[in-house]
């Protein structure tokens, strides 16, 4: 996501601090090496993780998630549910409208407050979450792309209307090879902005993608200190995929889709209503009517299900790019225990000790 930067509200603010001013310290150690992270694509347990740690160390969650700062989006998002927020303050959800958009530029700068204000409260932050683009914001900068240009991405809207997105990613891989390589021939979002900022700057976004701003400060997460939770065996991630999306559906999923089109103000090219699901629900209502059939439900179901695997797959190719990552396996018999371990390593050692 490129365009506006939206802040936390004020409001929200104040509850995540007054949650945390209530909570009492659980254990002595203040906060002194930054922060800690973990990392990992959808459904491999990152959540369940976080709460862990949290029953044994004073940290606060910051979501690393473009889709859970929405309001109103939270069946489709697995939001933590209000039991869960209640246990630990959580930040950077529910901080913006899904008519607005949010970018990796104002995650970096909503983050960097936060990660103070925590360390303030002698408190650890964790930063938890598996939008890959916020971690690499955060960790080594983001050089500055050009801005969002209207008619630039409405030319490129009448080519793909005329010709279809896999012609217009065939034109991409002739000017930014790197880009194409790594998106699929449908995947409009990415090849229309890519195409954007090539017309725009005349550099492939590849070449904003790659290496550190040289006015980004030092990461706040040390080397070690992003985790990254990665199964051994991707048919076991493919099924959990499959078991969540099917308590979505069964919780409501259709239902909250449905309020947001109700709304009137949405539309499915903002960037949440791309968000994996949703755009597959919209499209299906779209094409169906508000009703669906039971075949048309399992075609939506499937559909959801290949689109979030796929996510998943460009979340895995991110992490297996940041060398400084410390690995468990998600699908271990002893997952959790070896993430409390490596948490230990890093809330219980004395600072500058810890590895």
């Amino acid at each position: 996501m490129t365009t506006s930067e939206v802040p936390e509200p004020e409001a929200s603010r104040d509850r995540h601090c007054r949650a945390a001013d209530a909570a009492p310290l659980r254990g002595s150690r203040e906060a002194r090496r930054g922060c800690i992270a973990i990392a990992g694509p959808t459904a491999s347990g990152k959540s369940a993780a976080s709460l862990a740690i949290a029953q044994r160390w004073p940290v606060e969650i910051i979501s690393v998630d473009s889709a859970l700062v929405y309001r109103g989006m939270d069946i489709g998002t697995a939001k933590p549910t209000p039991d869960e927020r209640a246990q630990v303050p959580h930040h950077l959800i529910d901080t913006t409208d899904p008519l607005q958009a949010y970018s990796a530029a104002g995650f970096v700068a909503d983050a960097t407050r936060l990660i103070g204000e925590i360390q303030a409260r002698g408190r650890t932050p964790l930063l938890v979450g598996g939008t890959m683009l916020y971690f690499k914001a955060l960790m080594q900068g983001l050089n500055q792309m050009p801005r969002a240009d209207a008619a630039v991405r409405q030319a490129i809207e009448a080519r793909a209307a005329q010709l279809g997105w896999p012609a217009l990613h065939a034109e991409l891989a002739s000017v930014d090879p790197v880009t194409a390589a790594r998106l699929f021939p449908n995947d409009s979002q990415r090849i229309q902005r890519a195409l954007e900022v090539f017309e725009v700057s005349g550099q492939p976004i590849s070449a904003f993608q790659t290496g550190p701003d040289e006015t980004t400060p030092t990461s706040p997460i040390a080397p070690g200190a992003l985790l990254s939770l990665e199964p051994q065996d991707r048919a076991w991630l493919h099924a959990r995929i499959a078991q969540r999306f099917d308590a979505m559906l069964a919780a409501g999923f259709l239902d909250e889709v449905r309020a947001l089109r109700a709304r009137g103000d949405l539309h499915p090219d903002l960037p949440s209503m791309r968000c994996v699901g949703y755009r597959q629900a919209w499209e299906a209502l779209d094409a169906h009517g508000e009703t669906l059939s039971a075949p048309q439900l399992a075609e939506l179901r499937d559909r959801g299900i290949f689109a979030t695997r796929q996510l998943a797959k460009r979340q895995i190719t991110w992490l297996r790019s940041m060398p400084e990552r410390r690995v468990v396996a998600c699908d271990a018999p002893d997952a959790q225990e070896q993430v409390l371990q490596w948490a230990s390593r890093w809330l219980d050692a004395p600072a500058g000790e810890a590895a």
